[in-house]
């Protein structure tokens, strides 16, 4: 029973989603809790859902104080040079654009934390995609598909947890798992390049115009204007008597002669006020180039400060959260002296931290009705149940099969400590080392990032003001495709072993 309530009540919750239906808040919310009454769990479901609430508080912390610390930094304008940068180098094409995202991400991705990958990439990248007219939910999609595919290098959680549940080496994990690891960001790179090519043809391509930036006014001082090039990052449009709609960014975007307009709105204009409408946790400040959060003389105060704070996040020195609170503070002290400054930023920022913040609480009461009521349990109990003996001597590649949906529907902790153990202790019996069950293991990894389970993919639809379930509609499939081409080639260098 207690399996059947489990895997209903996450189909249940995806649906409800997926339908929009409801907002992932409030679905992560009433499903679990109806499907724990269910379980019997009766007055109990508070105890486990409030101590559920209390292991991922840190989380949250991390998430509130990363958002306001990068929001302010934002709004200073640290990241205008950034951005003007990666616009003139990618040029105006939103497939390159998109290309763009998915090398960026995946490089930051390297430090094996998903929640600075996404802060980072959304920083540098939802700016241009609002002025471009692009949708938000192709930067979640790259980024998370990205950042899932480079989740198994030996630092990070996964391979760590298998490692140390099977008492092996991360390396000899990993190692053996390159040929699969650059054959799915090579897949993931192809899906980034597709996305950006339908992309061009949804909006249609656009030219940089120094005619227009010759037209266009001037807002910012002299000094604002040579260290970040004047009008740029600026969200709207300047639409002219007799031109067509041009939009600010790293002067005045032009739509060329002929081409054709994105579909719906009759001019470009049109479409980018839709997407203003559609606000976003990390677009809402960039208004104008002459915003008065604007601090150009600190640039370089501000450059050393975040620098600082990430030295710091790579170092693990201290718990992330603290250095997020001290960053943040710091960063109010500096470009907001005045108290009722300080009080002013904090609000601009309200909305973007609710959003996250009451997601990742929300999430405590799925991940405390699981544990809670034993549905992990019986779900991982159910799981190596249904191995008939005659397919022991493939059960490292029904590991990997299997890691694809049982880690999106519960913790990397629940699978790689409770289910992982008993699959590699029957495959011993066949003749699988414990190493070879660990790289089939974390085949799931790109799948696994996608799930309402992990707190970071919440912060990445949060940052980009994406529907969760409009972002599983379009990276689910494509994650499975690349966990599937890595098990795969897996099986063809032999690291995972077939028969």
């Amino acid at each position: 029973m207690l399996v059947i309530l489990g895997f209903t009540m996450i189909l249940t919750f995806m649906v409800l989603i997926m339908t929009r239906r409801l907002t992932p808040m409030v679905a992560l919310i009433l499903v679990p809790t109806i499907f724990g009454l269910f379980a019997g769990a009766g007055l109990g479901l508070g105890d486990m859902i409030i101590e559920s609430i209390g292991d991922l508080a840190p989380t949250a912390a991390l998430l509130m104080f990363a958002i306001m610390f990068f929001g302010i930094m934002i709004d200073v304008g640290l990241f205008d040079p950034l951005i003007r940068f990666i616009t003139r180098f990618l040029g105006n094409d939103p497939a390159k654009v998109v290309l763009g995202t998915a090398i960026l991400a995946g490089a930051v991705s390297l430090d094996g934390d998903g929640s600075t990958t996404f802060i980072i990439t959304t920083s540098a990248m939802l700016p241009i995609y609002l002025r471009l007219g692009m949708s938000p939910v192709v930067l979640t999609c790259v980024a998370g598909l990205m950042n899932g595919t480079l989740n198994i290098v030996p630092w990070g959680g996964p391979t760590v947890r298998a490692a140390s549940a099977l008492g092996v080496s991360p390396t000899d994990i990993f190692v053996p798992m390159l040929p699969s690891l650059a054959t799915g960001l090579v897949i993931a790179l192809t899906f980034a390049w597709f996305l950006g090519l339908s992309e061009r043809k949804r909006i249609g391509s656009l030219e940089y115009s120094p005619a227009a930036q010759a037209d266009a006014p001037t807002a910012a001082p002299s000094f604002g204007r040579k260290l970040f090039g004047g009008n740029r990052i600026v969200r709207g449009t300047d639409v002219r008597p007799g031109a067509a709609a041009t939009l600010s960014t790293t002067g005045i975007l032009t739509v060329r002669p002929g081409q054709r307009m994105p579909a719906g709105p009759t001019t470009l204009a049109q479409q980018l006020a839709l997407e203003d409408e559609r606000d976003t946790a990390m677009a809402d400040t960039m208004l104008s180039a002459d915003r008065p959060t604007l601090r150009p003389k600190l640039i370089w105060v501000n450059l050393a400060l975040t620098v600082a704070v990430m030295v710091l996040l790579v170092l693990d020195v201290m718990p992330l959260a603290y250095i997020f609170m001290v960053g943040t503070a710091v960063a109010l002290v500096i470009n907001f002296p005045k108290l009722r400054s300080q009080a002013d930023e904090i609000v601009a920022h309200a909305p973007s931290i609710v959003g996250v913040v009451s997601m990742v609480l929300a999430a405590g009461v799925l991940v405390g009705v699981l544990n809670g009521t034993g549905m992990v349990t019986a779900m991982a109990d159910w799981v190596v149940q249904v191995v008939p003996a005659s397919m022991g001597e493939y059960l490292a590649v029904i590991t990997g099969v299997l890691s694809i949906p049982m880690t999106f529907f519960m913790s990397n902790d629940a699978f790689y400590f409770g289910i992982l153990p008993v699959l590699a202790e029957s495959a011993a019996t066949y003749g699988i080392d414990p190493v070879e069950m660990a790289r089939a293991s974390i085949i799931g990894q790109p799948v696994h990032l996608q799930s309402p389970l992990v707190p970071a993919i919440l912060l990445l639809v949060s940052l980009a003001g994406v529907n969760l379930g409009d972002h599983h509609k379009k990276v689910l499939w494509r994650a499975c495709v690349v966990s599937l081409v890595m098990l795969f080639v897996g099986v063809l260098v032999g690291a995972v072993p077939f028969g």
